[in-house]
Protein backbone atom coordinates (compact mmCIF):
# COMPACT_ATOMS: atom_id res chain seq x y z
CA UNK A 1 0.00 0.00 0.00
CA UNK A 2 2.94 2.30 0.63
CA UNK A 3 3.81 2.09 -3.06
CA UNK A 4 0.30 3.24 -3.97
CA UNK A 5 0.54 6.26 -1.69
CA UNK A 6 3.97 7.09 -3.12
CA UNK A 7 2.56 6.88 -6.62
CA UNK A 8 -0.34 9.11 -5.67
CA UNK A 9 2.09 11.62 -4.18
CA UNK A 10 4.01 11.63 -7.45
CA UNK A 11 0.80 12.26 -9.38
CA UNK A 12 -0.03 15.13 -7.06
CA UNK A 13 3.39 16.64 -7.62
CA UNK A 14 2.92 16.41 -11.36
CA UNK A 15 -0.45 18.08 -10.93
CA UNK A 16 1.27 21.18 -9.67
CA UNK A 17 3.18 21.46 -12.93
CA UNK A 18 0.09 20.93 -15.05
CA UNK A 19 -1.99 23.42 -13.13
CA UNK A 20 0.42 26.21 -14.11
CA UNK A 21 -0.34 28.20 -11.02
CA UNK A 22 -4.06 27.51 -10.94
CA UNK A 23 -4.46 26.15 -7.43
CA UNK A 24 -8.11 25.25 -8.02
CA UNK A 25 -7.38 22.88 -10.92
CA UNK A 26 -8.12 19.30 -9.95
CA UNK A 27 -5.87 16.59 -11.31
CA UNK A 28 -7.27 13.15 -12.11
CA UNK A 29 -4.98 10.15 -12.47
CA UNK A 30 -5.32 7.29 -14.95
CA UNK A 31 -3.69 4.17 -13.53
CA UNK A 32 -1.81 2.14 -16.17
CA UNK A 33 0.89 -0.51 -16.48
CA UNK A 34 4.48 0.68 -17.07
CA UNK A 35 5.56 2.77 -20.08
CA UNK A 36 5.79 0.71 -23.26
CA UNK A 37 2.49 -1.07 -22.61
CA UNK A 38 -0.50 -0.46 -24.87
CA UNK A 39 -2.68 0.79 -22.02
CA UNK A 40 -0.03 3.30 -21.01
CA UNK A 41 0.18 4.58 -24.59
CA UNK A 42 -3.61 4.73 -24.97
CA UNK A 43 -4.04 6.52 -21.66
CA UNK A 44 -1.37 9.06 -22.59
CA UNK A 45 -3.19 9.90 -25.83
CA UNK A 46 -6.59 10.11 -24.14
CA UNK A 47 -5.23 12.26 -21.31
CA UNK A 48 -3.55 14.66 -23.72
CA UNK A 49 -6.71 15.14 -25.79
CA UNK A 50 -8.87 15.47 -22.68
CA UNK A 51 -6.67 18.26 -21.37
CA UNK A 52 -6.96 20.08 -24.71
CA UNK A 53 -10.74 19.69 -24.74
CA UNK A 54 -11.28 20.66 -21.10
CA UNK A 55 -12.29 17.11 -20.25
CA UNK A 56 -10.22 17.14 -17.09
CA UNK A 57 -6.62 17.58 -15.98
CA UNK A 58 -5.59 13.99 -16.47
CA UNK A 59 -2.16 12.55 -15.72
CA UNK A 60 -0.99 9.02 -16.44
CA UNK A 61 0.23 7.18 -13.36
CA UNK A 62 2.04 3.86 -14.02
CA UNK A 63 1.68 0.97 -11.59
CA UNK A 64 3.29 -2.45 -11.53
CA UNK A 65 0.31 -4.31 -12.99
CA UNK A 66 -3.43 -4.76 -13.28
CA UNK A 67 -4.00 -5.71 -9.64
CA UNK A 68 -2.35 -2.53 -8.39
CA UNK A 69 -4.25 -0.48 -10.98
CA UNK A 70 -7.63 -1.80 -9.84
CA UNK A 71 -6.71 -1.41 -6.16
CA UNK A 72 -5.72 2.22 -6.74
CA UNK A 73 -9.06 3.06 -8.39
CA UNK A 74 -11.09 1.10 -5.84
CA UNK A 75 -9.32 2.86 -2.97
CA UNK A 76 -9.68 6.36 -4.50
CA UNK A 77 -5.92 6.67 -5.07
CA UNK A 78 -6.59 7.11 -8.79
CA UNK A 79 -9.70 8.16 -10.66
CA UNK A 80 -9.54 6.06 -13.83
CA UNK A 81 -7.88 3.06 -15.43
CA UNK A 82 -7.99 1.07 -18.66
CA UNK A 83 -8.44 -2.66 -18.31
CA UNK A 84 -9.75 -5.89 -19.78
CA UNK A 85 -13.45 -6.11 -18.94
CA UNK A 86 -12.89 -9.70 -17.78
CA UNK A 87 -10.36 -8.52 -15.21
CA UNK A 88 -12.76 -5.81 -14.02
CA UNK A 89 -15.49 -8.43 -13.55
CA UNK A 90 -13.21 -10.63 -11.46
CA UNK A 91 -11.89 -7.66 -9.46
CA UNK A 92 -15.42 -6.50 -8.56
CA UNK A 93 -16.40 -10.00 -7.43
CA UNK A 94 -13.10 -10.79 -5.71
CA UNK A 95 -12.66 -13.97 -7.73
CA UNK A 96 -9.97 -15.29 -10.05
CA UNK A 97 -6.68 -13.64 -9.13
CA UNK A 98 -8.36 -11.27 -6.63
CA UNK A 99 -8.62 -12.30 -2.96
CA UNK A 100 -11.24 -9.71 -1.97
CA UNK A 101 -14.03 -7.84 -3.80
CA UNK A 102 -13.45 -4.32 -5.09
CA UNK A 103 -16.97 -2.85 -4.88
CA UNK A 104 -16.05 0.70 -5.87
CA UNK A 105 -15.10 -0.03 -9.47
CA UNK A 106 -17.47 1.27 -12.15
CA UNK A 107 -17.40 0.98 -15.92
CA UNK A 108 -17.40 4.18 -17.97
CA UNK A 109 -17.29 2.97 -21.59
CA UNK A 110 -16.07 0.33 -23.98
CA UNK A 111 -13.01 1.81 -25.65
CA UNK A 112 -12.02 -0.76 -28.26
CA UNK A 113 -11.61 -4.46 -28.98
CA UNK A 114 -8.19 -5.67 -27.90
CA UNK A 115 -6.67 -8.57 -29.87
CA UNK A 116 -3.79 -10.24 -28.05
CA UNK A 117 -1.51 -13.15 -28.70
CA UNK A 118 1.76 -14.98 -28.38
CA UNK A 119 4.50 -13.94 -30.77
CA UNK A 120 7.83 -15.48 -31.74
CA UNK A 121 10.91 -14.56 -33.74
CA UNK A 122 10.10 -14.51 -37.43
CA UNK A 123 12.88 -17.00 -38.15
CA UNK A 124 11.67 -19.53 -35.54
CA UNK A 125 9.65 -21.57 -38.02
CA UNK A 126 6.63 -21.53 -35.69
CA UNK A 127 3.28 -20.38 -37.07
CA UNK A 128 0.65 -21.72 -34.62
CA UNK A 129 0.24 -21.58 -30.85
CA UNK A 130 0.34 -25.39 -30.75
CA UNK A 131 3.89 -25.22 -32.19
CA UNK A 132 4.96 -24.04 -28.72
CA UNK A 133 4.60 -27.56 -27.28
CA UNK A 134 7.86 -28.26 -25.45
CA UNK A 135 9.08 -24.67 -25.91
CA UNK A 136 9.83 -21.98 -23.33
CA UNK A 137 6.82 -19.74 -22.62
CA UNK A 138 6.48 -16.93 -20.02
CA UNK A 139 4.56 -17.94 -16.90
CA UNK A 140 3.85 -16.81 -13.36
CA UNK A 141 2.93 -13.20 -14.12
CA UNK A 142 3.09 -12.14 -10.47
CA UNK A 143 2.76 -8.42 -11.27
CA UNK A 144 0.30 -8.89 -14.13
CA UNK A 145 -1.91 -11.82 -13.11
CA UNK A 146 -4.55 -11.32 -15.79
CA UNK A 147 -2.02 -12.94 -18.15
CA UNK A 148 -2.42 -16.28 -16.37
CA UNK A 149 -5.92 -16.97 -17.72
CA UNK A 150 -5.08 -15.25 -21.00
CA UNK A 151 -2.05 -17.33 -21.91
CA UNK A 152 -3.70 -20.45 -20.56
CA UNK A 153 -6.74 -19.75 -22.76
CA UNK A 154 -4.57 -19.21 -25.83
CA UNK A 155 -2.72 -22.48 -25.34
CA UNK A 156 -5.89 -24.48 -24.72
CA UNK A 157 -7.71 -22.93 -27.68
CA UNK A 158 -5.07 -24.45 -29.94
CA UNK A 159 -5.03 -27.82 -28.26
CA UNK A 160 -2.18 -27.67 -25.72
CA UNK A 161 -1.78 -26.45 -22.13
CA UNK A 162 0.71 -24.85 -19.77
CA UNK A 163 1.66 -28.40 -18.70
CA UNK A 164 2.99 -29.05 -22.20
CA UNK A 165 5.32 -26.05 -22.39
CA UNK A 166 8.32 -25.04 -20.32
CA UNK A 167 7.15 -22.22 -18.08
CA UNK A 168 9.66 -19.42 -17.54
CA UNK A 169 8.56 -17.14 -14.66
CA UNK A 170 8.12 -13.50 -15.69
CA UNK A 171 6.63 -10.72 -13.55
CA UNK A 172 4.91 -8.68 -16.26
CA UNK A 173 4.57 -7.88 -19.96
CA UNK A 174 7.63 -5.74 -20.59
CA UNK A 175 10.00 -8.17 -18.88
CA UNK A 176 8.34 -11.02 -20.76
CA UNK A 177 8.95 -9.29 -24.10
CA UNK A 178 12.57 -8.54 -23.18
CA UNK A 179 13.06 -12.23 -22.39
CA UNK A 180 12.40 -13.10 -26.03
CA UNK A 181 15.12 -10.66 -27.09
CA UNK A 182 17.64 -12.06 -24.61
CA UNK A 183 16.88 -15.66 -25.57
CA UNK A 184 15.35 -16.69 -22.24
CA UNK A 185 12.07 -17.64 -23.90
CA UNK A 186 10.83 -18.81 -27.29
CA UNK A 187 7.68 -16.69 -27.21
CA UNK A 188 6.26 -13.53 -25.67
CA UNK A 189 2.76 -12.25 -25.04
CA UNK A 190 1.50 -8.81 -25.99
CA UNK A 191 -1.35 -6.88 -27.56
CA UNK A 192 -1.34 -6.24 -31.29
CA UNK A 193 -0.07 -2.75 -32.01
CA UNK A 194 1.93 -2.44 -28.82
CA UNK A 195 5.03 -0.23 -29.09
CA UNK A 196 7.02 -2.94 -27.29
CA UNK A 197 6.28 -5.44 -30.06
CA UNK A 198 7.81 -3.07 -32.63
CA UNK A 199 10.83 -2.61 -30.36
CA UNK A 200 11.35 -6.37 -30.01
CA UNK A 201 10.89 -6.88 -33.75
CA UNK A 202 13.60 -4.34 -34.51
CA UNK A 203 15.94 -6.06 -32.05
CA UNK A 204 15.55 -9.63 -33.34
CA UNK A 205 15.03 -9.09 -37.07
CA UNK A 206 11.26 -9.51 -37.12
CA UNK A 207 8.49 -11.20 -35.14
CA UNK A 208 5.34 -13.15 -35.95
CA UNK A 209 2.10 -13.50 -33.98
CA UNK A 210 1.00 -17.14 -33.82
CA UNK A 211 -2.30 -18.34 -35.22
CA UNK A 212 -4.86 -19.90 -32.88
CA UNK A 213 -7.95 -22.00 -33.48
CA UNK A 214 -11.19 -19.99 -33.26
CA UNK A 215 -14.00 -22.52 -33.79
CA UNK A 216 -16.78 -23.30 -31.30
CA UNK A 217 -14.58 -25.71 -29.36
CA UNK A 218 -11.86 -23.06 -29.07
CA UNK A 219 -14.41 -20.46 -27.93
CA UNK A 220 -15.70 -22.84 -25.27
CA UNK A 221 -12.12 -23.45 -24.13
CA UNK A 222 -11.29 -19.76 -23.70
CA UNK A 223 -14.59 -18.98 -21.97
CA UNK A 224 -13.80 -21.55 -19.33
CA UNK A 225 -11.16 -19.02 -18.28
CA UNK A 226 -13.11 -15.75 -18.63
CA UNK A 227 -16.75 -15.11 -19.67
CA UNK A 228 -16.33 -12.42 -22.33
CA UNK A 229 -13.24 -13.53 -24.29
CA UNK A 230 -13.99 -13.83 -28.00
CA UNK A 231 -12.15 -14.08 -31.33
CA UNK A 232 -11.80 -11.41 -33.99
CA UNK A 233 -9.98 -11.17 -37.31
CA UNK A 234 -6.86 -9.00 -37.42
CA UNK A 235 -5.44 -7.84 -40.75
CA UNK A 236 -1.96 -6.53 -41.58
CA UNK A 237 -1.28 -2.82 -41.09
CA UNK A 238 1.91 -0.80 -40.50
CA UNK A 239 1.16 -0.39 -36.80
CA UNK A 240 0.37 -4.12 -36.37
CA UNK A 241 3.89 -5.43 -36.27
CA UNK A 242 4.00 -9.22 -36.44
CA UNK A 243 0.74 -9.66 -38.37
CA UNK A 244 1.76 -11.12 -41.74
CA UNK A 245 -1.72 -12.07 -43.03
CA UNK A 246 -5.33 -11.95 -41.79
CA UNK A 247 -5.61 -14.18 -38.71
CA UNK A 248 -8.11 -14.79 -35.94
CA UNK A 249 -6.94 -13.69 -32.50
CA UNK A 250 -8.15 -13.96 -28.93
CA UNK A 251 -9.82 -10.65 -28.10
CA UNK A 252 -11.30 -8.84 -25.14
CA UNK A 253 -12.95 -5.44 -24.79
CA UNK A 254 -10.88 -2.64 -23.31
CA UNK A 255 -12.99 -0.54 -20.96
CA UNK A 256 -12.43 2.73 -19.19
CA UNK A 257 -12.89 2.16 -15.46
CA UNK A 258 -13.62 4.79 -12.80
CA UNK A 259 -13.92 4.87 -9.05
CA UNK A 260 -17.35 5.34 -7.49
CA UNK A 261 -15.93 8.42 -5.73
CA UNK A 262 -15.58 10.43 -8.96
CA UNK A 263 -18.39 13.00 -9.47
CA UNK A 264 -20.87 12.47 -12.30
CA UNK A 265 -19.96 15.72 -14.05
CA UNK A 266 -16.29 14.80 -14.26
CA UNK A 267 -17.14 11.48 -15.87
CA UNK A 268 -19.47 13.15 -18.36
CA UNK A 269 -16.84 15.76 -19.22
CA UNK A 270 -14.23 13.10 -19.91
CA UNK A 271 -16.58 11.07 -22.08
CA UNK A 272 -17.49 14.15 -24.09
CA UNK A 273 -13.81 14.95 -24.55
CA UNK A 274 -13.08 11.42 -25.74
CA UNK A 275 -15.94 10.92 -28.17
CA UNK A 276 -16.10 14.49 -29.48
CA UNK A 277 -12.38 14.34 -30.27
CA UNK A 278 -12.27 10.83 -31.68
CA UNK A 279 -10.52 11.89 -34.89
CA UNK A 280 -7.66 13.55 -33.00
CA UNK A 281 -7.28 10.53 -30.71
CA UNK A 282 -7.27 8.16 -33.68
CA UNK A 283 -4.68 10.28 -35.50
CA UNK A 284 -2.44 10.21 -32.43
CA UNK A 285 -2.79 6.44 -31.96
CA UNK A 286 -4.35 4.47 -34.89
CA UNK A 287 -5.27 1.38 -32.80
CA UNK A 288 -7.96 3.58 -31.24
CA UNK A 289 -9.73 3.84 -34.59
CA UNK A 290 -12.47 1.55 -33.23
CA UNK A 291 -13.47 4.18 -30.65
CA UNK A 292 -17.17 4.82 -31.32
CA UNK A 293 -19.86 6.22 -29.05
CA UNK A 294 -22.47 3.98 -30.71
CA UNK A 295 -20.64 0.80 -29.57
CA UNK A 296 -19.35 2.11 -26.24
CA UNK A 297 -22.29 1.24 -23.98
CA UNK A 298 -22.22 -2.55 -23.56
CA UNK A 299 -24.18 -4.63 -21.06
CA UNK A 300 -21.38 -6.56 -19.35
CA UNK A 301 -22.22 -9.14 -16.66
CA UNK A 302 -21.29 -8.54 -13.03
CA UNK A 303 -20.35 -4.84 -13.24
CA UNK A 304 -22.12 -1.49 -12.87
CA UNK A 305 -21.80 1.64 -14.98
CA UNK A 306 -21.00 4.92 -13.27
CA UNK A 307 -24.10 7.16 -13.04
CA UNK A 308 -22.24 9.88 -14.94
CA UNK A 309 -21.67 7.47 -17.81
CA UNK A 310 -25.30 6.36 -17.80
CA UNK A 311 -26.38 10.00 -17.97
CA UNK A 312 -23.94 10.74 -20.80
CA UNK A 313 -25.18 7.87 -22.98
CA UNK A 314 -28.82 8.76 -22.24
CA UNK A 315 -28.19 12.34 -23.36
CA UNK A 316 -26.50 11.08 -26.55
CA UNK A 317 -29.38 8.68 -27.28
CA UNK A 318 -27.15 5.59 -27.09
CA UNK A 319 -28.81 2.39 -25.89
CA UNK A 320 -26.98 -0.33 -23.99
CA UNK A 321 -26.08 -3.27 -26.24
CA UNK A 322 -25.40 -6.94 -25.41
CA UNK A 323 -21.91 -8.43 -25.18
CA UNK A 324 -20.32 -10.45 -27.96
Amino acid sequence: MGRLFSARFAAAALAGCLASGNASAQVEAIATPPAGSVWNTMASVIAAEARKADGGRLVVQPYGGNGQMMQAVNDALAEYSLNDINDVITAVSGTGEYSAPMPNLRVVARINPFPVGLFVRADSGMTRVSDLKGMRVPSGWEAFPLNRPLVGALLEADGISYDEVIGVPMPELIRGADALVSGQTDAAFFAVGGPKVAEVSASVGGVRFLEVASDEAALAAVRRHRPTYYFSEVTPAPVRVGIEKPIMMLTWDNVLVVGAHVPDEQVKALLAAIFDNRDAIMAAYPPLAALNVETAYVDYPGVEYHPGAEAFFAERGVARTPTN
